[in-house]
């Protein structure tokens, strides 16, 4: 039996839950921060807004300090857009970088001696 060509506007459409957009922008940050997560931080975690195919995306996440909290804000951005339109096809409208805590490498070592 033929199969018969459906015109792509016929087709139907593909829906992208906004959590399964979240979990990849996610993922995508902490790629983006592979070397700059300190020791003790959060997981970055991200909440996304989809409207007519396009994203808008909020970044919470931890670094460390000292470092450039700008150049890393700045790669967060960059891996979250780039990976969400390649993997959804949606277009990135904005990227929110929310820095929620920093953690000094003498705030660890002082907790660590307060521990024992």
């Amino acid at each position: 039996m033929a199969a018969t060509r459906v015109a792509p506007g016929e087709r139907g459409a593909t829906r992208i839950a906004d959590r399964v957009v979240a979990k990849i922008a996610a993922r995508a940050a902490g790629e983006a921060l592979r070397h700059g997560t300190p020791e003790g931080a959060d997981i970055p975690h991200a909440t996304v807004v989809v409207q007519h195919g396009r994203a808008r995306v909020r970044i919470s996440l931890e670094l460390g300090f000292p470092g450039d909290i700008g150049g890393q804000c700045a790669a967060v951005r960059r891996q979250v857009s780039e990976r969400v339109e390649t993997l959804t096809g949606m277009d990135v409208r904005e990227v929110t970088v929310q820095v929620e805590r920093l953690h000094s490498a003498a705030t660890r070592v002082a907790a660590q001696e307060r521990a024992r």
